[in-house]
């Protein structure tokens, strides 16, 4: 290692001060760049916190070049998921580095010395802290800002993971479009929707305010449902799904949500939230002492949306009951002023997801990108 280069375990808050500050220097020239909220994401990288590492635990590293840090990573285990797939792969995470192969693979080695000495005998990333949350790298999309809590970096990060040796292991897509759109949907789509309704004893309904709650629950049950035979799934738990509700309360909006009811059983949710990252630029990612009050009072100025996840549980999977829960928020969403959605993330295995989106016309925009290495020759 070059005397021009230092990697600096995390530990002391002045350390984890810089971890945190390096992102201001890194994407100071980025017009499109988002910053994160701040306190949020201490919470993520271990500083604070947080349910998800109830069930695994990371280890924060920097680079130093000629005195003054460039680089951050975070090396994770993640117990939940190596149980669930009998694998003994770590993670890497929170990955940001300026354009230089030399910092960048220091801090790799360190993660990945970290993780083999923890008995890890693969990594993948980037994850924060893991699928689901913020992931992958951006390999295409560059021309436009993030939306919210969608990953962001410079075009030369796929350089340096690859640099390093991973390997492309699975591809995350966004697409884009607007609600005007539906009044020219593919007619096939739309006699699933009509189907659906005819065939079903359909109930939609919005998320509650008053029962946000039960509604959590009720989220947290559905998407551990639907989701458990998706690729790299592991189960969000009881504590990071509250977690996840209390952090997103006060931003939800409940004409972007929809419930599905079966014959009174709930077997759907579909879930929107408004693109609060113009707002979060303004802020700097600081919620306080008045950020939070900008999030709350700028909202109603916000024309676009991010649909985060459509999910109904496996026996109801193949029916659109997916289409007829985004058919419910159109006209909520219309009347709100809002015409724009961006649909993230789709992984490029789930064809289903994709082929339907591609047929409403929407436009795939970006794509987020997984590696994995193994650490058989890390020393």
């Amino acid at each position: 290692m070059s005397t021009d280069y230092k990697i600096v375990h995390v530990e002391s808050k002045p350390q984890r001060r810089e971890f945190m500050n390096v992102i201001w220097r890194i994407y100071k020239d980025d017009p499109n760049w988002i910053p994160p909220i701040i306190m949020n994401q201490e919470e993520l990288v271990g500083f604070r916190p947080h349910p998800f590492y109830e069930n695994a635990k990371c280890r924060a590293f920097t680079v130093e070049k000629q005195g003054l840090v460039v680089g951050r990573i975070v090396a994770i285990i993640n117990h939940g998921h190596n149980k669930r797939y009998h694998e003994k792969r770590g993670f890497f995470g929170f990955f940001d580095c300026i354009d230089d192969s030399e910092a960048a693979n220091l801090l790799f080695t360190e993660a990945c010395r970290y993780l083999k000495s923890e008995g890890m005998t693969d990594v993948r990333g980037p994850c924060n802290p893991s699928l689901n949350y913020e992931i992958g790298t951006l390999v295409e999309g560059f021309d436009t800002s993030p939306t919210f809590m969608m990953t962001y970096n410079w075009p030369y990060y796929e350089k340096l993971i690859k640099n390093f040796g991973f390997e492309k292991v699975q591809d995350m897509y966004a697409y884009e479009g607007s609600f005007e759109m539906l009044k020219t949907i593919d007619p096939k789509l739309q006699f699933v929707i009509d189907e659906v309704k005819r065939r079903f004893n359909v109930k939609l309904r919005p998320a509650s305010r008053r029962n946000f709650k039960a509604d959590v629950s009720l989220f947290l049950n559905i998407y551990n449902q639907a989701l458990q035979s998706t690729w790299g799934f592991v189960p969000l738990s009881e504590a990071e799904c509250q977690s996840l509700g209390a952090s997103l309360k006060m931003l939800v909006d409940p004409a972007i949500t929809s419930i599905i009811e079966v014959d009174g059983k709930p077997v759907g949710i579909s879930m929107g939230l408004l693109d609060y990252n113009p707002l979060i630029k303004k802020i700097n990612g600081k919620l306080f002492p008045f950020g939070f009050l900008t999030l709350l009072f700028g909202r109603k100025k916000l024309k676009k949306i991010r649909l985060i996840s459509t999910n109904v549980i496996p026996e109801y999977q193949r029916w659109g009951l997916g289409l007829v829960a985004l058919d419910r928020m159109v006209p909520d969403c219309l009347a709100r002023g809002i015409n724009q959605a961006e649909f993230s993330w789709v992984l490029e295995s789930n064809q289903l997801s994709r082929g339907s989106l591609e047929r409403a016309g929407t436009k795939r925009t970006k794509t987020y990108r997984l590696y994995d290495r193994s650490l058989a020759d890390i020393v």
